[in-house]
């Protein structure tokens, strides 16, 4: 594997998750497969887990990770081509990327989306334009449409959690005070598709993920249908794909309470707006797990980054 930009990088996700289970239990034992080697982490968006967690990722495998905030540091960039620079971009990508090849053995990158503009969004136009130009690996550290790192994390800690053979996983749709991507959502949708599980979605009317995305996964618009007999239920907010980038529904009832999570693990990427996503008694419940998963974004990244090294 040379570039881990999605979920659908992965070969065979059980063999996958297994692997990240043994570098859990020694994650210092690959130290000299990055010795000398250096990780570029360009961050066009604010972080904290994909940004600590990729770091520790690194140095468990011994590369020395150098951090940019590109947007603090007012790097502006220019990704169209023939486009005459004489706006506020100072560099365009084909050099950019040239140039952090020569500093970098692995770069990695974090974009969100306008949210405003459907076809912009999913061009890729950031993550596509690094993959293009930069003459090294690329790690996608959650770009417009997904965030296959938060994906594979997922699917380990379900791993790790689940009580049966084939659980029962609900992706619910849940309120938020501002529209946000469909990245995380994306990404573990496509994750669960490649696991053996009984996997739903839940949403409102007007909330449906992209038909090339969801395919044959149940949307079922009745949560309280969807969340029946659920393993684990799965929780994120995201704004309409069809009224692209819009918050259409805001209804309180969706958050996740006690009461409805019933037996089940809950789970979210954080952050988390507490009482507005999902009641304080579930978050300070044993039900939930979302430190856990926070926990296993440094060997879902550490897995990640190996693999990358390995086939250089």
């Amino acid at each position: 594997m040379k570039h881990y930009t999605s979920i659908h990088d992965i070969d065979d996700i059980n063999s996958w998750i297994e692997e990240a289970k043994a570098l859990k239990l020694t994650p210092l034992k690959h130290l000299e497969l990055g010795r000398n080697k250096t990780l570029g982490l360009l961050f066009f968006n604010s972080s904290l887990r994909t940004r600590l967690s990729t770091q520790k990722a690194a140095l468990n495998l011994g590369m020395n990770p150098i951090v940019m905030n590109v947007s603090g540091d007012a790097w502006g960039i220019e990704f169209g081509d023939g486009t005459v620079m004489n706006g506020n971009t100072a560099e365009h990508i084909k050099e950019a990327a040239a140039v952090v090849s020569q500093y970098c053995d692995i770069i990695a990158v974090r974009a969100f989306p306008t949210l405003t503009d459907k076809v912009k969004d999913e061009s890729e136009e950031v993550l596509k334009a690094f993959k293009k130009y930069a003459s090294v690996p690329l790690v996608n550290m959650e770009s417009a449409t997904g965030h296959p790192l938060q994906a594979l994390t997922d699917a380990i800690t379900i791993s790790e959690h689940k009580k049966k053979d084939k659980p029962k996983v609900v992706l619910s749709w849940a309120p938020h005070v501002k529209a946000l991507p469909h990245a995380v959502a994306n990404s573990f949708t496509q994750a669960m598709q490649k696991m053996d599980i009984d996997f739903v979605i839940t949403n409102p009317e007007g909330y449906d993920l992209s038909p090339d995305i969801v395919g044959d996964t149940p949307i079922i618009h009745n949560q309280e249908e969807a969340l029946k007999d659920a393993d684990f239920v799965y929780v994120k907010n995201w704004s309409s794909y069809e009224d692209y980038g819009k918050v259409v529904n805001t209804d309180p009832s969706w958050m996740i309470t006690k009461e409805k999570l019933g037996d089940a693990k809950f789970m979210h990427c954080l952050p988390v707006r507490r009482n507005v996503i999902v009641e304080d008694a579930v978050l300070d419940s044993d039900s939930s797990i979302v430190i856990h998963q926070a926990n296993n974004r440094t060997y879902a990244a550490q897995l990640v980054l190996k693999k990358i090294l390995e086939n250089a």
